[in-house]
């Protein structure tokens, strides 16, 4: 009978761990597999290829053009939009907290619109309004003649792109935030702050002295996976003008691995570039995680 208990989570679990691995490692193990072969368009044909091994890694980690762009992109902004987005999302979370239920309700769905905008959509409002000569920016700037009539190209700009592309991240990921934060503040026992109250404890020594620690997995699982969806980002980059242009200075890692594969046909290469991009996520997560439990051990 202690036998039969023991092995009945795992016969439960079976099923699911079988679609897991159908759905996920096969993938995974198809992308490693890519990467370690010489796959171009013929070889896409023909259905051979031929065993490079480590070849595309060493040709990857000996471009300029990973370090001085595509990582430098890809960290920078991931972490200027993570950061921007848990602290906006807290905000408005301990707005929506002190307000009364009706209201409370009618501020989280419309935030929540933000949230459901597909992706695309989204996207081209943001390139809408940046829009060279037609955009509501260009047209508000050349009305305060701060710009010329031309207008200004501002995806043509390192900064300014990604200044863009972190404005429509932030704008859909903090109320994914916010919602889950203020569900987080509901549980945090009114004794609490009223007792750092009392102590004569400003309300930022109140979040951060009393709050944060009793949300602190909260504030782990939406840094987590903020930083995952920031990371490999995809879309917002690669409908902006220039985002999909090869060697460019506007790709990231996501972008350049689906460039160098369907735009250069180089599959290859573009899997060694996607397995980095994953070997990077973890690494991230597991630092992440580690430091956090070491905290609560702590």
């Amino acid at each position: 009978m202690r036998g039969r208990r023991a092995a009945l989570p795992w016969l439960l679990l079976t099923p699911p761990l079988l679609v897991i691995g159908a759905l996920l490692l096969f993938p995974l193990g198809r992308i490693v597999w890519l990467s370690m072969r010489e796959y171009h368009l013929s070889n896409l044909v023909s259905g051979e290829s031929e065993f490079i091994g480590f070849d595309n890694y060493i040709a990857l980690l000996t471009d300029p053009y990973l370090w001085n762009v595509a990582l430098l992109n890809t960290v920078v902004f991931a972490f200027v939009a993570v950061v921007t987005t848990v602290v906006l999302g807290t905000l408005v979370a301990l707005l929506l907290v002190n307000l009364k239920v009706v209201p409370r309700v009618i501020v989280t769905s419309c935030i929540m619109v933000a949230w459901a905008m597909p992706v695309v959509s989204g996207t081209y409002v943001w390139i809408w309004i940046f829009d060279v000569d037609q955009g509501v920016v260009a047209q508000a700037l050349m009305s305060m003649g701060v710009v010329d009539a031309g207008g200004y190209n501002w995806f043509a700009d390192r900064f300014w792109f990604y200044a863009i592309v972190t404005l429509n991240i932030v704008h859909s990921g903090f109320p994914f935030v916010a919602v889950t934060v203020l569900a987080g503040l509901l549980t945090v026992p009114k004794e609490l702050q009223e007792a750092a109250l009392i102590d004569g404890a400003g309300p930022w020594k109140r979040f951060w002295h009393v709050t944060f620690p009793v949300l602190r997995p909260v504030f782990a699982v939406v840094t987590i996976l903020s930083t995952i969806w920031d990371f490999k980002v995809f879309a917002q980059i690669y409908l902006m003008p220039g985002g999909d242009v090869g060697g460019s200075q506007m790709l990231n890692l996501g972008v350049w691995a689906y460039v160098r594969s369907f735009g250069h046909n180089d599959y290859g290469m573009g899997s060694a570039v996607a397995v980095v991009l994953t070997l990077l996520l973890l690494a991230i997560t597991i630092v992440y995680l580690r430091s956090l439990f070491k905290d609560d051990e702590l």
